[in-house]
């Protein structure tokens, strides 16, 4: 199953508050930001540290299936190149530099985790919750922007300055 893209969700948000309810960790902090395009709300605990922001600062979110650049796609015929070009996608970013590069180029700041939970909202809302090892990103707003976002499936936050 071949997809355009491995970005499932991106906008611009600003930030209306960070650690509104208390700081609880010393280099963490929660943001609460509002996406200019889509109108999503979005909560984010992030490293302060790698990624610092203030009150006010808008910045470039994605979410991403993959850091595969254009989706997944099989580049010769027949399951065994399919099987190779799957096995090349799955390794694209490694600690050590090797490897292919892919979406991490062009952000900053990137986090890998999980989709955990969905919340049925009021109206048209929903709201998509992650894991990025214990950072918490919930993301409220219309079903039809979080649509590609796969309950129970490994994803990537992406956010640049």
């Amino acid at each position: 199953m071949a997809s355009a893209t491995s970005i499932v969700f991106d906008d611009i948000f600003t930030i209306s508050a960070i650690d509104k309810e208390g700081k609880k960790f010393d280099r963490v902090s929660r943001l609460y930001a509002r996406s200019k395009n889509y109108e999503m709300e979005l909560t984010l605990d992030y490293n302060i540290e790698l990624f610092p922001l203030l009150q006010g600062q808008s910045f470039a979110l994605a979410l991403a299936s993959s850091l595969a650049r254009g989706g997944t796609q099989a580049t010769t015929s027949g399951a065994e190149g399919t099987e190779d070009t799957e096995d090349k996608d799955r390794d694209v970013w490694r600690p050590d530099g090797k490897g292919r590069h892919g979406l991490e180029e062009d952000y900053e700041y990137v986090m890998y985790g999980k989709v955990y939970k969905f919340d049925q909202g009021t109206n048209e809302n929903v709201t998509a919750y992650a894991s990025f090892g214990g950072l918490l990103l919930s993301l409220t707003g219309s079903f039809r922007h979080l649509t590609s976002i796969v309950l129970g499936e490994s994803i990537y936050v992406l956010m640049r300055k």
